[in-house]
């Protein structure tokens, strides 16, 4: 015979009831409407995974027709990184559009990667590329820490199997 789970006020547990691992109709334990800046840096960050991925299926094609490579296993290393960024951007924008905690940090770093192609990106001779890089990555980084976005995004864990 199993117990169901029981939250700290001592009732059953429910996936749809309001609480600190769920929440109302918001998303989030009372705290209201999805924010712009939510919504904007998870497109961002999606825009972003899927442009890696685009990378990914060109570094692919390319490796595949045969284009000269120093070292195939170099090679196919780097596809795997560009494969996995994109799934780890892709479950990064997924989660902050939820209000995840966790995913604040690894958007940012996301976005410092970003500028740092981009900037040389401009510097070395292709400014529209570089500037297409730049500007979403800074919009999301002043984003990342507006008042809304903080406190919208600071879901945790909590009971709830969601992760």
């Amino acid at each position: 015979m199993s117990i169901p789970p029981q939250n700290p006020a001592n009732e059953p547990f429910r996936e749809d009831a309001p609480g600190p691992a769920t929440a109302g109709a918001a998303g989030k334990a009372g705290i209201g409407p999805r924010p712009f800046g939510i919504v904007l840096i998870s497109l961002v960050v999606l825009l972003e995974a899927l442009a890696l991925l685009a990378a990914a299926a060109l570094y692919a094609f390319q490796l595949a027709s045969g284009a000269p490579v120093a070292s195939f296993w170099g090679a196919v290393f780097t596809l795997g990184l560009l494969l996995a960024f994109s799934v780890w951007l892709f479950a990064v924008g997924h989660f902050l559009f939820r209000g995840y905690r966790w995913t604040r940090a690894a958007a940012l770093v996301a976005q410092l990667f970003v500028l740092t192609i981009g900037v040389p990106t401009i510097t070395g001779g292709l400014p529209l590329a570089g500037l297409a890089m730049v500007v979403p990555a800074l919009a999301v980084i002043v984003f990342l820490f507006e008042k809304k976005v903080l406190s919208f995004a600071s879901r945790t864990g909590g009971s709830s199997g969601a992760l």
